[in-house]
């Protein structure tokens, strides 16, 4: 079941186009990547989804229907742009927004209380943000856009400013949201992030849509272009192999370049003949690589 579809949707301010026919499709019980540079058009597509603009051209549908002002009580939102009031208490100010969602104040509560458990801060409740350290006023921002329970979760750079550890806790709440039947968009820099937890993406770059679909069949479109070896010892003449474009000694081992992919053969026969390979891989394009190049070949 669609939980989401954009049709050909295009938003325009005057004579710039902010976002022109993106068309993305996020399922039920999925994390789908919403990529691109800053001014790409992410944060316009987030704030159509939510109702906050309306698009220009195209359509937004919910589980196929159009929005309606309900909806607002089946969406949560974090934006980029941390919004909670430094001076008012955890409590109060997350039970009023999950009031405005439409739960009633005694569940609010409650869930609020689970939420501060689960990450392990119940002593937040009664703290004003400003006395919260900037990673923790960053996980109470992600119990406000989750706290009702929302069916839609729009997340803009949900893990910057979080320490490694934080990082995998909320990593893994977004995967057990997914799980429950929660659809999100996911908006981030990181593209880690991203090939851990999306399967679809879509990569904006000056409003146009430049990549889209899913990461594994993506990846099958762009050249193997380096290889990792790790050896015993030093392998002589790896520079000189044809094909080869480029070495960089690792630790154990090293990274090499490739202009055509027989180059990773003529690689191995010529470090089996000179010592024990301990690892040989191929390795595929990552997404931050696709990214720059996708970006980079629209910017031509």
């Amino acid at each position: 079941m669609e939980a989401l579809k954009l049709e050909q949707v295009v938003k325009q301010y005057g004579e710039k186009t902010a976002v022109n026919g993106i068309t993305l499709n996020v399922q039920e019980g999925e994390i789908y990547g919403l990529l691109g540079a800053n001014g790409a058009g992410k944060t316009t597509t987030m704030r159509m989804v939510l109702g906050l603009i309306y698009p220009d051209g195209g359509r937004i549908l919910y589980s196929g229907k159009p929005y309606n002002s309900e909806l607002q009580q089946l969406m949560g939102y974090l934006p980029e742009e941390r919004g909670l009031y430094p001076k008012v208490k955890v409590s109060d100010q997350i039970t009023y927004l999950a009031r405005l969602r439409g739960m009633p104040a005694g569940e609010a509560d409650a869930s609020l209380r689970y939420w501060l458990d689960r990450f392990e801060v119940p002593e937040y409740y009664n703290k004003k943000i400003e006395e919260l350290s900037k990673g923790n006023q960053q996980k109470m921002g992600f119990i406000a856009a989750v706290v009702h329970k929302p069916k839609l979760l729009i997340l803009d750079e949900a893990f910057s400013g979080l320490d490694p550890v934080n990082v995998e806790l909320l990593k893994d709440t977004v995967r057990e949201l997914r799980d429950q039947g929660t659809s999100i968009l996911f908006s981030t820099h990181r593209m880690e992030h991203v090939e851990e937890l999306c399967r679809n993406i879509t990569i904006l770059d000056r409003s146009n849509t430049v990549v889209q679909g899913d990461i594994r069949e993506i990846k099958k479109g762009y050249p193997r272009e380096e290889v990792l070896l790790q050896t015993g010892g030093e392998v002589a003449g790896l520079d000189a192999i044809a094909g080869v474009t480029g070495v960089e000694r690792l630790e154990r081992g090293y990274l090499i370049r490739i202009s055509e992919l027989a180059a990773a053969q003529r690689i191995l026969h010529a470090a089996i003949a000179q010592g024990e390979v301990e690892h040989f891989e191929i390795k595929e394009p990552t997404l931050n690589q696709i990214f720059i190049r996708a970006v980079g070949e629209s910017h031509e």
